[in-house]
């Protein structure tokens, strides 16, 4: 069997999206422009802390929290932000999600090039994750 390679599929991805560099990211940020997303797993949030005030959707989510036609659709988890920026660790799941949320009709959503660990290095504030 001859299977695209995830590597493949991130490519593509990236190559049908708008990629913001993470310097790009933390203007928009500072400027209150944009919303920004964390795909990952809760865990990795639990680990590693988010971003102060980013929202997270878990990747496996993602589509049915934001599709007003599904059952587990979540009306206030976005609000009515225009400029949506997806994370997750690398920037690799988020490619793909991003990639999904553009196929679903988002006009301006983006994906974070090199994902938290790169959010960080350009200083972000980073907050913990409490257990609930």
């Amino acid at each position: 069997m001859n299977i695209k390679s995830s590597k493949e599929l991130v490519d593509e991805a990236n190559e049908s999206i708008n990629v913001m560099s993470p310097e790009q990211v933390k203007k928009a940020y500072d400027k209150g422009e944009v919303t920004l997303v964390d795909v990952r797993d809760i865990r990795e949030l639990w680990k590693e802390g988010t971003i102060k005030d980013s929202i997270h959707i878990p990747r496996g989510m993602l589509e049915f929290w934001l599709d007003p036609q599904s059952s587990y659709y979540r009306e206030k988890k976005i609000g009515d932000s225009k400029n949506l920026v997806l994370f997750c660790a690398l920037g690799f799941r988020s490619a793909l999600a991003t990639k999904s949320l553009k196929e679903m009709g988002f006009k301006n959503v983006a994906n974070a090039n090199g994902g938290f660990d790169s959010l960080k290095k350009v200083g972000l504030p980073i907050i913990e994750k409490e257990k609930k």
